[in-house]
């Protein structure tokens, strides 16, 4: 177990249950201060990796995850480590996958997915949740009772 998060860190955001977690824009330089334990990359191409251990979830910019199934398996690793951890969830800027993410986590605690969203939006980041496939998403992960979309085919 490490140190938890400190509230005043940039982009460090506490959901409903009281888990931190930071948000952040990979094309942007890492914040001072602390560092991540174990963090969740969303992205298009997997990243170098970081001196944390991390998780990669095929994700491209604008779009959802390339398997959904596995997506929300990771998710749900990054939710419950967040418990006793400093979790950081990461896309290129910060924003549209990232706030995805976070709103799944809030349908994880229990929040119907418009409400997941709004949260998000206004705890967050107010663009997050950036397409209406990305808000299907979140309908999805509630729909499959709150452990994840099916997977398309």
């Amino acid at each position: 177990m490490t140190d938890l998060w400190n509230a005043d860190n940039p982009k460090v955001i506490a959901l409903p249950s009281g888990r931190m977690m930071r948000g952040r824009g990979l094309r942007y330089a890492l914040p001072e201060g602390q560092t991540p334990a174990f963090a969740v990359h969303l992205t298009g191409h997997q990243q170098p990796e970081p001196p944390w251990e991390s998780l990669w979830i095929p994700w491209r910019d604008f779009w959802l995850p390339a398997d959904p199934v596995d997506a929300m398996r990771k998710l749900r690793i990054a939710y419950d480590r967040a418990a006793g951890e400093r979790v950081e969830v990461c896309c290129g800027g910060g924003v549209g996958r990232t706030g995805t993410a976070f709103s799944a986590m809030c349908v994880l605690e229990g929040m119907d997915p418009g409400e997941a969203v709004t949260w998000v939006r206004r705890n967050y980041h107010s663009r997050a949740v950036e397409v209406p496939w990305q808000r299907r998403f979140i309908r999805q992960v509630f729909a499959a009772g709150r452990s994840g979309p099916a997977q398309s085919g």
